[in-house]
């Protein structure tokens, strides 16, 4: 039987980030990308790591990659993984809040203008905050996950507002998928329309280039 959805608050200092991202930053929104395509890499390095021991978790995966989608006409660009994934004590942990003093600087340096305007990228990589730049350019996140080898699957969505919801999920299987319900292009606020696909591929030649896995999108791989 599924549990009813909650609404969750995000932790004081996850809240203050996330105004931060929407509001304090003009440049390098695209920055993004780096960090989802970052984090799923992550989650498959920790996949292999783990099935070094316990081959099973690997299932019939034909190939580990970060896959890529756009629908231009919902406006959303979705960053699929097919790594460990996370169960719902994991999305809480990783999401709702930030489990350690680092970001306090982050937060200070970001502050700074000199800094906001000319490490944000830099800094948004170092302290391992980057689900949250995804705010910089979607006004809703969701995202479907399920750990490798359990059976429960969760739903998480937030308009960075403060709060979260998370719910039980139905789709099956231990890709995480973040999907992102983009805002419109605005030259002014250097937000670039991420339902083109040149762009895309623009930013992940830029960004992500090394990454070892590859990074699709459609039949292509990008890196």
């Amino acid at each position: 039987m599924s549990a009813a959805p909650q609404t969750l608050d995000f932790q004081a200092e996850v809240s203050e980030l996330l105004d931060l991202m929407v509001h304090s930053l003009y440049s390098h929104r695209e920055i993004f990308l780096r960090e989802l395509i970052s984090n799923g890499s992550d989650a498959l390095d920790k996949l292999r790591f783990e099935a070094l021991s316990n081959p099973d978790l690997l299932g019939e995966e034909a190939e580990l990659e970060v896959r890529l989608e756009i629908d231009t006409e919902a406006r959303t660009l979705t960053v699929h993984d097919n790594g460990i994934g996370m169960s719902r004590d994991d999305v809480v942990a990783q999401i709702g809040t930030i489990a350690r003093s680092g970001p306090r600087e982050l937060f200070e340096r970001m502050q700074n203008k000199a800094d906001g305007e000319g490490l944000a990228g830099e800094l948004i990589g170092q302290f391992g905050v980057g689900f949250y730049s995804a705010f910089m350019v979607a006004d809703k996140v969701s995202l479907v996950t399920r750990r490798a080898g359990d059976d429960g699957e969760f739903l998480c969505v937030s308009d960075g507002a403060g709060e979260y919801t998370l719910a039980d999920a139905r789709r099956y299987g231990h890709v995480t998928s973040v999907t992102l319900h983009l805002r419109e292009a605005d030259d002014a606020k250097d937000i670039d329309d991420f339902t083109d696909e040149a762009t895309v591929r623009r930013v992940v030649k830029t960004y992500s280039d090394f990454v070892r896995y590859p990074i699709k999108l459609g039949d292509q791989t990008l890196n």
